[in-house]
């Protein structure tokens, strides 16, 4: 975690702070309403149906009371986009045109020298392979085939398409001259390791090479795809400490400026599809890594839009991954939308058949929205033509339109339904009504009921506190709220307590706190957050400033809290010497008794 906070000079991470507002940093990804002084939505890094994740504008921190985390502008970055530490600020700081200075270049290199040898490694591979592609003899075929799917040469060098030769050893060479290490290219995913002899080749051999790119626009991985007949048809690099399928989305550098000005993206399930796509002037198209999308990816197309139009192949397997998708984009907060292409096209088959007009106005901008879709899909599987077909089909369809909140809507679809079964309007709806009474009854035993957080804890408005707390561990955090908020509290409690608390963690916050006190800071739980660099004491801290301390603090509140916390050893003390002294007169040792009872009177005069 602590891993390179050291060395981000200070002013910076004070700069980003000040440019990334918790509101607006955290918009970007949950929809927030206003409650009092609060903000609230619901977690995106849980699931739960009642809100319980609160940001305070004043004090510029999130805290979540159903998973506990918590945390200023650079954490929820972090935490959001699965950084570390120096790449969220180094990304926020990009983002507000902040200078880096020369952090900037110490960062790069100091960072992780076996990442940035990767990345220089995959640059120079890539511009290799494009290069082999476009000016030799080797790729002639490889070009052949490109133009055969109709790849223009600007489409070739705008996404830097390429070929690997059929030979062991073209890459090996190439890097051998430049004097990487082949046993961190082989971990690194760009050779492969020899099984019968020692040595390294290639990894990909006879393929066409479709660079693969984080969001910054650095080349991360490769997909290699095969011009003739063979298995695998695509194959990837392996997971890397570059790459990680899981986080990452085909062309996002690219695309993010037109999926922001749009508040839409366009996913597809191929590189193919996107390119072709792309060419056809949809330039707010992207794809998943040829696995099944993730809440991860969800939440990056979250932070740049509202709506995601899916886009997969015609063939039953391209509707079934359509169908897995739509409730990871829904729970992260999308609008979803599918583009309906005919049985068994794929996007660039459709695109080079009708045209790019026709794919845009049919496919994209008459996108159906997921019930439609759902409706469409289940009629495939009956046959309406028999009465059997038509009672089974309008069953499931009401399932599917039941739970939906707009009564207009419901109207829709039943109107639909009932002109496809031949079946009453009126019946159906009386049917729909019936089994919304049923799933409500369902829901109101229990609003997600596994997640304990989620029991009855938030009556409307209310900030739930932590479970009643023993007198001395509420005085302790009670000290710590005011410390937080004000110098002067802070030096009390150090003159009359020190780091006299009980709870272990709360006695680290108060030594952090005087330090920082110490420097001139002043009060801003935001930027003492900055300075801990303790995932376990950040979240503690989140959640002690989203207390609402009562009152302002006096010296005499401040007594009777720190009377408290000093009470609690003492109490223990008490406890202990009082059951020592039952166990020396019931084993008949009076005088031993007599000794333990006027220390128990010291202790109680105490």
């Amino acid at each position: 975690m602590s891993a390179g906070h050291g060395n981000i000079p200070e002013h910076i991470i004070e700069s980003v702070l000040q440019q990334h507002d918790i509101v607006d940093t955290v918009s970007k990804y949950v929809h927030l309403t206003k409650q009092g002084k609060y903000m609230k939505g619901l977690c995106p890094f849980h699931s739960e149906k009642t809100p319980s994740f609160t940001v305070t504008p004043e004090r510029q921190i999130f805290y979540c009371y159903g998973c506990g985390k918590g945390g200023n502008a650079i954490k929820f970055t972090m935490e959001i986009e699965g950084l570390t530490f120096p790449e969220a600020v180094r990304s926020m700081a990009e983002e507000s045109h902040i200078p880096l200075g020369d952090w900037q270049s110490r960062e790069s290199t100091h960072q992780h020298p076996e990442v940035e040898r990767l990345l220089q490694a995959y640059e120079v591979t890539a511009k290799l392979y494009h290069f082999l592609l476009k000016n030799t003899e080797y790729g002639k075929a490889a070009m052949e085939y490109l133009r055969s799917r109709g790849f223009t040469d600007k489409i070739i060098d705008q996404f830097q398409i390429g070929y690997a030769p059929n030979r062991w050893d073209t890459l090996v060479q190439f890097l051998e001259k430049r004097s990487f290490d082949f046993a961190e290219m082989e971990k690194g995913g760009l050779l492969s390791a020899r099984h019968e002899q020692d040595g390294y080749v290639d990894r990909f051999r006879d393929r066409v090479i479709f660079p693969i790119w984080n969001r910054n626009g650095k080349v991360i991985a490769f997909a290699g795809r095969i011009i003739g007949e063979g298995q695998p048809k695509y194959l990837n690099s392996p997971e890397t400490r570059l790459f990680n399928k899981s986080r990452t989305l085909y062309n996002l550098h690219q695309a993010k400026p037109a999926i922001r000005k749009l508040r839409q993206a366009v996913l597809f399930e191929g590189y193919g599809d996107v390119i072709a796509a792309w060419e056809a002037g949809v330039q707010n198209a992207t794809a998943g890594m040829g696995t099944a999308l993730t809440e991860h990816q969800a939440l990056m197309l979250k932070g740049l839009c509202d709506e995601v139009i899916i886009c997969y192949d015609g063939d039953a397997a391209g509707q079934a991954a359509a169908l897995k998708n739509f409730p990871i984009l829904e729970n992260a907060g999308l609008h979803v939308k599918v583009g309906l292409l005919n049985e068994g096209m794929d996007p660039d088959d459709f695109i080079r058949q009708y045209g790019s007009d026709r794919f845009k106005r049919q496919i994209i901008d008459g996108a159906v929205s997921t019930v439609k879709f759902k409706l469409i899909y289940l009629r495939k599987n009956h046959i309406l033509l028999e009465e059997e077909g038509r009672i089974a089909y309008s069953r499931e369809a009401l399932k599917i339109i039941a739970p939906l909140s707009s009564p207009t809507e419901r109207e829709v679809y039943l109107r639909e339904v009932s002109s496809e079964v031949k079946v009453d309007y009126e019946t159906l709806k009386q049917e729909c009504n019936l089994l919304r009474q049923s799933l409500q009854k369902k829901q109101q035993a229990g609003d997600n009921n596994e997640k304990r957080w989620n029991n009855g804890r938030h009556k409307k408005g209310h900030i739930p506190t932590p479970n009643l707390l023993p007198a001395y561990h509420a005085a302790e955090r009670r000290l710590l709220s005011w410390m937080l908020q004000d110098t002067e509290a802070a030096r009390y409690v150090e003159d009359h307590l020190e780091d006299a608390f009980n709870i272990e963690d709360y006695a680290a916050i108060a030594a952090y706190l005087y330090a920082y006190y110490a420097q001139g800071k002043p009060p801003d739980s935001s930027r003492f957050i900055a300075s801990l660099h303790d995932d376990r004491l950040e979240k503690t801290v989140s959640s002690i400033v989203m207390m609402d301390t009562p009152g302002m603090w006096s010296p005499e509140i401040l007594d009777d809290c720190i009377r408290e916390v000093r009470k609690y050893p003492l109490q223990q003390l008490l406890d202990r010497k009082r059951e020592e002294m039952v166990a020396a007169e019931r084993s008949g040792d009076v005088l031993g008794a007599a000794k333990i009872a006027s220390e128990i009177i010291a202790l109680e005069r105490q």
